[in-house]
């Protein structure tokens, strides 16, 4: 029986390399495209679960983003290699709470951290609907190895000004 990708823990999506398009004036990658290489490695985790591009190309079902948080740890640029890392926090049968760690591959540095809250939707009605069986199957298989990881410090953090 071949063995889950889902399974290992933290998920590890294909290496994406900054491109040119993505530098900014201060001669580093924009703010709007971590959001973008973020959202690259969770549409790999989508194909793996079974809710990517093709089963949203059948008008079944896709997931939509509800909440994102993003802290901008350091600093990558032109050509720079990332590897990014998908942790599953919690999940229930229409809901998706997992975090990603972008690191620079070459340094090994963390760069940025995205967390993100996402829902299920069924396309036909445009509301929330429940995950089919097998996705949940394959959450709960995931789930066995991804919740026994440690909450990194960024989990659940709000955003403000502290006053002293």
């Amino acid at each position: 029986m071949p063995r889950n990708p889902l399974e290992p823990a933290p998920l590890i999506s294909p290496t994406q390399i900054v491109i040119e398009d993505w530098i900014d004036y201060n001669g580093h990658l924009n703010m709007a495209f971590y959001n973008v290489i973020f959202d690259r490695a969770v549409d790999h985790f989508y194909d793996l679960l079974g809710v990517g591009a093709q089963y949203a190309g059948t008008g079944a079902g896709s997931c939509f983003t509800m909440e994102i948080h993003v802290h901008y740890l350091n600093e990558v640029s032109l050509d720079d290699e990332l590897e990014l890392h998908l942790q599953l926090l919690d999940y229930d049968r229409k809901r998706l709470h997992y975090f990603q760690q972008m690191y620079h591959k070459e340094q090994g540095y963390l760069a940025a951290t995205s967390e993100q809250l996402a829902l299920h939707v069924d396309l036909q009605t445009r509301r929330s609907g429940a995950f089919p069986q097998h996705v949940l199957d394959k959450l709960d298989a995931m789930a066995d190895t991804h919740l026994k990881l440690e909450a990194p410090s960024q989990v659940g953090h709000r955003i403000g000004i502290k006053r002293k």
